[in-house]
């Protein structure tokens, strides 16, 4: 664990230096990005320095050759044991930093799966959930696109989350997501099993994918408005085509174009990241692309029975029987069951 968090601390030197050099800070765009990856590492590089003070205080004592204080000396020496014992017990709750989009914010689309009508309306369940839980931590929460079904749920919705720890926060929801329950729609009282799909994807900047507009085909038409409440008439509805990837993305949810559009880009950047980041985890090991691989969209990751008042997780078989309490935004023993049995798979491969 020590030597998990001296890497960090070697990065944050490295980082340090590479800021202070003239060439570097003529350019806004290395500053932004070197200074981005400096602040995820700034934390463990402190800790780490702390562990490095109180180990020299400690041999420092050690080295103390006196009868009259012999035993003020040992007390002393206890104490900062005790100490280092804890910065080492708190050093693995960094081993997740080892992720390099933990400082990320991020984008969460939700598409309804197996079930029909209540797989939207389950869609728009996970979509409340989400809301709440970002609200639960202070997070901002914004809704970007929207597809709404006529019984309230959602086909699809694609919302941005941001503020401090989002993407630690929302990292393990990526998958499939399972509901048993006696639908809305059922006259007979049979419990059905449908699915919705989650991906998280992280947020990326311009530095992290770069678009040429020539790869590009935007077309625009008449949106019929969020939920099919108002038609706009004029073509403020726009679809980008990234030709390279066939990646299309629509965005009508706002009654301007130039604002469609800016999500719209925002959303496949997103998603260009996303495939980039798959091609970098192909190249890894088994174990590890695994462990960061969870978000695998077809992934079937969490049950929510509503019968029998439980949620279990598939991946690490951790069973909740709060649903409702889960279900209005208390995912954190959930999250932090997950960062617990990541970290553990993450040691033992180290």
């Amino acid at each position: 664990m020590i030597e998990t968090l001296k890497k960090f601390y070697d990065k944050y030197q490295e980082l340090n230096k590479i800021l202070s050099d003239p060439e570097v800070m003529k350019s806004p765009e290395a500053v932004i990005k070197y200074s981005k990856a400096l602040s995820e590492v700034e934390e463990p590089a402190k800790i780490y320095e702390s562990y490095l003070k109180i180990k020299n205080e400690i041999e420092e004592l050690q080295s103390l050759d006196s009868t009259d204080i012999h035993d003020e000396i040992v007390k002393e020496i206890s104490q900062k044991k005790s100490e280092l014992e804890q910065i080492e017990n708190m050093s693995g709750e960094f081993i997740e930093s080892l992720d390099s989009d933990i400082g990320r914010n991020v984008i969460v689309e939700i598409r309804g799966g197996v079930g029909g009508q209540e797989s939207a309306i389950f869609a728009g369940d996970l979509l409340r959930m989400y809301l709440k839980y970002a609200e639960k931590h202070k997070l901002t929460a914004e809704i970007l696109d929207s597809h709404e079904t006529e019984l309230g749920g959602f086909k699809e919705v694609i919302f941005s989350v941001s503020g401090k720890g989002t993407y630690k926060l929302f990292k393990y929801e990526s998958g499939v997501h399972r509901v048993q329950r006696v639908p809305v729609t059922e006259a007979s009282g049979r419990i059905h099993t449908s699915t919705a799909t989650v991906a998280v994807l992280p947020e990326a900047t311009e530095v992290d994918v770069r678009i040429n507009p020539d790869d590009l085909r935007v077309d625009t038409f008449r949106s019929s408005g969020a939920g099919g409440q108002h038609v706009n008439r004029t073509e403020s509805a726009v679809r980008i085509t990234h030709i390279p990837s066939g990646i299309v993305v629509v965005c009508e949810s706002e009654r301007s174009q130039i604002q469609n559009r800016v999500i719209a880009m925002k959303i496949l950047r997103a998603r260009l990241f996303e495939i980039k980041k798959r091609e970098e985890e192909s190249k890894m090991s088994d174990m590890r692309r695994t462990q960061i691989g969870m978000g695998e969209r077809s992934e079937k990751i969490r049950t929510y029975n509503f019968p029998q008042n439980r949620v279990t997780d598939h991946r690490n078989g951790f069973t909740d029987h709060g649903l409702e309490e889960v279900m209005n935004g208390d995912l954190d023993e959930i999250v932090k069951s997950l960062t617990e049995w990541e970290m553990q798979m993450m040691t033992k491969e180290r």
